[in-house]
């Protein structure tokens, strides 16, 4: 009953009928008053996905008939960034990846700004958000403080310190309300994109609905990049790629069959270290973070052509079975099948990990019987493991599912940068392309 129950509700939150629905009656207000159209956007002083948005702003602002309503927002709380040193490291590291890629600056440096020179910014940034031309102040400022530089900072016009915590408590308020919780984010009417990564489906949307301006580029200020696997390996090099995952990811669910494409392309030896998820670590998850990731790898699974919203949530026992089954499965070699089985079922099927019949069908997709599965959960050896795999996800300065690292080099967080994994196995195979 719980998992019927379960799945039809996930599969109508999912629905593209409910994202519909939502998407025209909160365009409503605007098609009867003949308003313009509003891109909402919320800009985080240190973090370095704002600075990279700041600077795709002047491009969107150009193309889109909507105007953009910017608001300086406060770092997330405790409870929406966990392990927020990890993530402060990891986001400078990626920021780079990423402005590689798109041709964009990045300057930063090596740790966090300090907070004073943060404050610093905050209340410029609040002033610049008051007048034409916040893009160009906002790449300005973000530049100076990634780089330590005061002086520009302070020559910088700033709002006073109680008119910047107004104006900063304000735009904390509307983003939860909102139900989002990061900086580097937009807002259009009921739907949330959050930084670069997703920018192209806020400009689709706005193609949808009529809101590109004639003779707008055709391609997206920052293009979807995913794996290829057009490359050949030529130096016969076997590579390991260390894949942490969690079962109660719906990323890493996304993420599963194209890591094992990058895998058997490149010839490389795929070890399976499954982690426990987050919640199950002590970190919590609030609900807005889990509804806006479950609505976002809605459409990447979309995206990826997978079948995504038919959930029965596996935190709790439903994993812990999972991964006692998952443990002896993997020197079987049936390890990703069972993964994949697994991650299908729950994540889009209904199935109930936690109730024997549901574990039961997904074991036996991946070749694996009654016999084997009540012999695994009777078997708590994998316990350890899964905590030697943390440990070791720790020790790459990350700490959430999914992660990939090749040959021990730093890891890569999110299925969003599968391409920097397959770049780096390109590099390690002296792959070339035909």
């Amino acid at each position: 009953m719980r998992a019927a129950i379960s799945g039809v509700i996930t599969t109508l939150l999912t629905s593209h009928a409910l994202r519909n629905t939502r998407r025209a009656l909160a365009a409503l207000p605007r098609r009867l008053g003949g308003r313009m159209a509003e891109i909402q956007y919320f800009h985080q002083a240190d973090d370095p996905y704002s600075h990279l948005c700041a600077q795709a702003l002047p491009a969107l602002a150009a193309r889109a008939n909507a105007r953009l309503v910017v608001h300086i927002v406060p770092p997330p709380d405790d409870a929406a960034a966990p392990e927020r040193a990890l993530l402060a490291a990891w986001s400078i590291r990626d920021a780079g990846t990423l402005a590689q890629r798109l041709g964009l600056s990045w300057t930063g440096n090596v740790v966090q700004p300090a907070p004073e020179l943060t404050a610093l910014a905050s209340a410029t940034l609040v002033e610049a958000a008051k007048h034409e031309g916040f893009a160009e102040a906002a790449v300005k400022i973000g530049e100076a403080l990634w780089r330590g530089d005061i002086g520009v900072l302070t020559s910088l016009p700033s709002a006073d310190a109680a008119e910047t915590d107004a104006a900063m408590s304000a735009a904390a308020k509307l983003r939860t309300e909102k139900g989002h919780y990061l900086g580097g984010t937009f807002y259009f009417e009921s739907e949330w994109y959050w930084g670069l990564d997703r920018l192209h489906y806020l400009e689709a949307r706005l193609h949808a609905a009529g809101l590109i301006k004639d003779g707008a580029p055709e391609t997206f200020i920052a293009p979807v990049k995913d794996i290829e696997c057009l490359a050949m390996p030529t130096n016969g090099a076997k590579s390991t790629l260390d894949f942490f995952y969690s079962f109660r990811s719906p990323y890493t669910y996304i993420s599963v069959p194209r890591v094992r494409k990058l895998a058997k392309h490149y010839g490389a030896e795929l070890r399976l270290r499954f982690i426990l998820p987050m919640v199950m670590r002590g970190l919590p998850v609030p609900l807005p973070k889990s509804m806006y990731i479950m609505r976002d790898t809605k459409r990447e699974a979309d995206r990826v052509g997978l079948p995504f919203g038919k959930i029965v949530d596996p935190r709790g026992s439903a994993t812990e079975r999972g991964i006692a089954v998952l443990a002896r499965a993997i020197p079987l070699g049936r390890g990703e099948d069972f993964s994949e089985s697994f991650l299908r079922g729950v994540w889009s099927e209904g199935v109930d990990g936690a109730s024997d019949a549901g574990l039961m069908q997904i074991a036996a997709r991946a070749g694996l019987d009654e016999v084997f599965v009540r012999a695994a959960l009777a078997d708590d050896s994998w316990r350890p493991v899964a905590e030697a795999n943390r440990a070791e996800l720790f020790a790459h300065g990350l700490w959430g599912a999914p992660t990939l690292s090749i040959n021990g080099q730093p890891g890569h967080w999110g299925q969003d940068r599968l391409w920097a994994v397959e770049n780096e196995l390109i590099e390690a195979t002296a792959a070339r392309f035909p």
